[in-house]
């Protein structure tokens, strides 16, 4: 499932790049890796749950606290540039296989 998971986030990530806002507000989504990372530990309790490489080579990563269930999906350019894509609560780990064929689910 962790696979499956996966490729739901990088869909949801490029989707939410295709329909992203304006420079000037993005900027305001965005810092140094490090910045981000530290400030998704320390706030979040949030550490790297997946990691995958998207578009052009941008490193797209879901982070989330087991504790709390909060979850953010970043999107790093070769820059290092760290943008938050999505954010949410209820994160939940899944080991679930893909449907068996024929099924429409």
């Amino acid at each position: 499932m962790k696979t499956a998971l996966f490729h739901s986030t990088i869909a949801l990530t490029l989707l939410a790049l295709t329909a992203a806002p304006s420079s000037a507000q993005q900027t305001q989504n965005c810092a140094p890796r490090d910045v981000v990372v530290e400030r998704l530990a320390d706030g979040y309790g949030e550490s790297r749950q997946s990691i995958g490489i998207g578009a052009q080579g941008a490193v797209v990563e879901v982070f989330a606290s087991t504790d709390t269930g909060t979850w953010t999906i970043t999107v790093t350019t070769p820059a290092g540039l760290t943008c938050l894509v999505a954010s949410g609560q209820s994160f939940e780990a899944l080991a679930e296989g893909p449907p068996p064929k024929g099924n429409d689910a």
